[in-house]
C-alpha cells in the first residue's frame, strides 16, 4: 500500500522518465528496438508487406483507396487480444459494405495461429510478421494495440491494451463511422461497448448522435433522454443532445431552453452554440448566429461537432464574399474529421465562385476519393470539367461569347425566336431553362444546393432525349452580359423574357428552403409563351436521403408533366404494313419505346345553330422501334382501323410509366 500511495505521488514528467528507461531496459534485455516517438494521428502509416496465413502478399498500398482499415495487432495467447480479433472479424462481416477492411497481424507462431482462425472460423486476413512491422507500429510491447487508419493511410487512432482499452477501440471506431455517415454501424459498435460496460455514456452518445443524423428522431430522443436523467457531465450531455433534438423537430423554443441550461450549467461545451447559431440563422439573424457558430468552434465538442461548427463558420464567411477565410476554415473542418466531405466540397464551390475551376475541381476529386457514390461531389466534378474545358477549347468559347451577345442583343430589343412554320400540330423540340432557384430559410451543411439540383435534373432530363434543358453555362454567361441578378430575376415577367430569348418553351423556377430536418424543394414549371403554370411540384428532401433517388424522382415527376401537358404531336408521314413514318425524331424528344395514339377526327355535330367539335378518337396504337434525327418508325400494336398516310399521331404518358 505504501509503494502504491508513494507512486502515485511522483510528478508526470518523472513517472514518464521511469517508463520510458524501464521500457529501454527491456528492450535492451529482449534484444528489441528502442521505442520510436508516440504514433500521433494525422501522419502517415508505415508501409509494410507481409504474407498472410493464406501464403498471399498482403501490402499496405494496397488499402490505399479504402476509407477505413484497422490494423490489428494481438498475441494469440492473450484472451483481450482473441476477443478483439474475433469482435472485428465479426464486425467485418456483418458490415461488407461499409468498406472497412480489417487485417490481423501477429509474431505468435504459425500452428497456433492456424489453429485460433479455424477454430473461430475467421474471415480476415491474418498477417504473420517476422520482420520489424510490429516495431513500426509500437506494437511489440503491449498487446493488442489497433491502428485506425483513414483516407489516403493517414493514422487517425492509435490504441493500446485489453480491457478498457478494447472498449475505448471500439468507441472510436464507432465515431469513426459516425464521421462517415455509417450510422448502423457506429449504433451496433456502440451497444457492443454498453453490453461491457452500461454506463458507457460517450457509447451512448455516439448512438444518439448516430439516430439524430440519420433522421431518427424518436431513437436519438430516447438515448439523449436515458442520458438527461443521469448525473453530472452526463446529465448536460444528455440534454445537449436533446437541445439538437428539438432543433431538428423544429421546436425551436424548447431547443433554446434548454440550450440555456446547458450554457449556465456547462459553459465550456460547445456544440448547444451549433444548436443555437442554426436557430438564429433561420430567423435570419445572422450576425448572433456567426458568433454562435464561432463559440461552437472554440469550446470543448466531440471531433465530428468541432468539424461541423468550423464548416458552418466557412459556409457563413463564404456568403460573405470571404472565400479565402472559408477555405482555410474547411480545411481546419477537413483536418478534424478526414471524412468530411461536406467541407470538402464546399472548398470546392469557394474556389468556383473566384472563376478557379482547376482549384474547385481538384477538392470536388478530393470529396469523392472519401465516397465515390457522393452525388453532390459528383455533380460539382462534372460541372466544373466541363468549365475547364470551355476555358480551354478556343473556338468553342468563342462561338459562346457570339451566342450570348446575340442573346442579349435579343433580350434588350425583346426579338423572339424565329417560328417553327405553319405547321401549328407538328410538335417543336421541347426545350427547358433552370433559372433564378433560390435558397433559403437556414444554413445548410453544403453551399451550392440548389445549383445541385438544377444541374443534376439538367444531367438527367438531357439523357432522357424527351427534353432538352439549355446548358448552365450558357444561361449564366448570358445573366453576366445583362447584368441580371437575384433582385430582377425575381421579377416574373424579366424570367420568362429570359426563357424566351433562350428558345425556351417552359422555364424553371421556385426556391429551396432549407428546413431543420432536410430540404423543401418547390418548382413551378411556367410557360413562356403564355404565361401560365404549366406544372408545380414540391418535394421534402430529408437530411439523410439519399440525393440521386430524391433527384430521379423529381426527373420523372417533370417527364411526366411535360408528357401530360405538351405530349408530342405529328403526322403519319408513310404507312406499309403494320409499320410506320412519323414525321417527329430525336430533335422533337422522341426515344425508343415512346408511344403513340393514332388518332381520326371526328364528324362535328351542329346542335341549335352551333357547331361542336369532339375530341378525336383513337383508332390505333403504335410502339417506336427505330428514331432518327427528324422522323421514327413504329410498330402497330393495335388498331380499329388501318392507319393511313397523314393520320395524325398523339403521345401517350404510359411512356415514362
Amino acid at each position: 500500500m505504501k509503494r502504491r500511495w508513494r507512486t502515485r505521488m511522483i510528478g508526470e514528467p518523472k513517472m514518464k522518465r521511469i517508463v520510458f528507461l524501464i521500457l529501454g531496459l527491456l528492450a535492451c534485455t529482449l534484444g528489441l528496438p528502442p521505442a520510436e516517438a508516440q504514433m500521433t494521428a494525422g501522419q502517415p502509416a508505415p508501409a509494410f508487406r507481409l504474407t498472410g496465413m493464406d501464403n498471399s502478399v498482403y501490402d499496405l498500398a494496397q488499402l490505399k483507396d479504402q476509407p477505413l482499415s484497422i490494423l490489428f495487432f494481438f498475441d494469440v495467447d492473450s484472451k483481450p487480444s482473441q476477443e478483439g480479433v474475433i469482435s472485428l472479424d465479426r464486425l467485418a462481416r456483418q458490415h461488407s459494405s461499409a468498406q472497412m477492411q480489417v487485417w490481423g497481424i501477429s509474431r505468435s507462431p504459425q500452428e497456433k495461429l492456424a489453429d485460433f482462425a479455424a477454430r473461430n472460423q475467421l474471415t480476415l486476413p491474418i498477417l504473420i510478421d517476422r520482420s520489424n512491422v510490429s516495431d513500426q507500429y509500437q506494437a511489440r510491447l503491449i498487446l493488442p494495440t489497433a491502428c485506425i487508419l483513414g483516407p489516403g493511410l493517414k493514422i487517425m487512432d492509435h490504441l493500446q491494451g485489453g480491457g478498457t482499452a478494447a472498449q475505448i477501440m471500439l468507441v472510436r471506431l464507432a465515431e469513426r463511422n459516425l464521421q462517415r455517415k455509417q450510422f448502423q454501424v457506429a449504433k451496433q459498435l456502440s451497444q457492443e461497448v454498453r453490453k461491457k460496460d452500461p454506463a458507457n455514456a460517450e457509447a451512448r452518445m455516439i448512438a444518439g448522435y448516430a439516430a439524430l443524423k440519420e433522421g431518427n428522431l424518436p431513437e436519438a430522443k430516447a438515448a439523449f433522454q436515458e442520458m438527461a436523467q443521469a448525473q453530472g457531465k452526463n446529465r448536460i450531455a444528455g440534454q445537449e443532445g436533446l437541445a439538437g433534438v428539438y432543433a431538428k423537430e423544429g421546436n425551436f423554443d424548447q431547443a433554446m431552453e434548454l440550450v440555456q441550461k446547458v450554457e449556465q450549467q456547462a459553459p465550456e461545451r460547445g456544440f448547444v452554440h451549433m444548436v443555437k447559431g442554426e436557430i438564429l440563422y433561420a430567423k435570419n439573424r445572422k450576425p448572433e448566429a456567426e458568433a454562435e457558430f464561432r463559440k461552437a468552434a472554440e469550446k470543448d465538442t466531440a471531433a465530428f461537432q468541432k468539424a461541423e461548427a468550423l464548416n458552418r463558420l466557412g459556409r457563413v464567411q463564404a456568403n460573405a464574399g470571404r472565400y479565402k477565410e472559408a477555405r482555410d476554415l474547411y480545411t481546419r473542418a477537413v483536418d478534424i474529421n478526414p471524412y468530411y466531405i461536406e467541407a470538402t466540397s464546399n472548398k470546392g464551390t469557394a474556389y468556383e465562385k473566384e472563376g478557379r475551376w482547376a482549384e474547385a475541381l481538384e477538392a470536388y476529386r478530393q470529396a469523392l476519393a472519401v465516397d465515390k457514390q457522393d452525388t453532390f461531389a459528383g455533380v460539382l466534378a462534372r460541372q466544373a470539367q466541363e468549365r475547364l474545358a470551355l476555358q480551354q477549347d478556343a473556338e468553342r468559347k468563342k462561338r459562346m461569347d457570339n451566342l450570348v451577345k446575340e442573346l442579349a442583343e435579343r433580350f434588350r430589343t425583346q426579338s423572339k425566336s424565329p417560328s417553327g412554320g405553319e405547321d401549328t400540330w407538328t410538335s417543336r423540340p421541347m426545350v427547358i431553362t433552370f433559372v433564378d432557384v433560390q435558397e433559403r430559410g437556414g444554413l445548410g451543411e453544403r453551399d451550392g444546393f440548389a445549383g445541385v439540383l438544377t444541374a443534376h435534373l439538367t444531367e438527367q432530363l438531357n439523357a432522357s432525349g424527351r427534353v432538352q434543358v439549355v446548358e448552365r453555362a450558357l444561361v449564366e454567361r448570358l445573366l453576366e452580359e445583362l447584368n441580371l441578378g437575384t433582385s430582377e430575376l425575381a421579377d416574373p415577367n424579366t424570367a420568362l423574357r429570359l426563357g424566351r430569348v433562350l428558345a425556351a418553351k417552359l422555364i424553371g423556377t421556385g426556391t429551396l428552403q432549407n428546413l431543420p430536418g432536410g430540404s423543401m424543394v418547390n418548382l413551378r414549371l411556367v410557360d413562356t409563351e403564355t404565361s401560365v403554370i404549366a406544372k408545380v411540384l414540391a418535394r421534402q428532401i430529408k437530411s439523410a436521403a439519399p440525393l440521386e433517388k430524391e433527384f430521379f424522382q423529381l426527373n420523372r415527376e417533370i417527364l411526366t408533366a411535360v408528357i401530360q401537358a405538351y405530349p408530342l404531336q405529328g403526322f403519319v408521314a408513310r404507312a406499309e404494313g403494320g409499320r410506320v413514318m412519323i414525321n417527329l425524331g430525336a430533335r422533337q424528344g422522341v426515344v425508343l419505346g415512346t408511344h403513340f395514339e393514332a388518332l381520326q377526327e371526328q364528324e362535328p355535330v351542329v346542335y341549335k345553330g352551333k357547331t361542336l367539335q369532339s375530341a378525336p378518337l383513337a383508332v390505333a396504337q403504335l410502339k417506336v422501334v427505330q428514331v432518327e434525327p427528324d422522323l421514327c418508325f413504329a410498330e402497330v400494336v393495335r388498331q380499329e382501323r388501318p392507319v393511313r398516310q397523314d393520320d395524325k399521331v398523339r403521345e401517350k404518358l404510359s411512356s415514362v410509366q
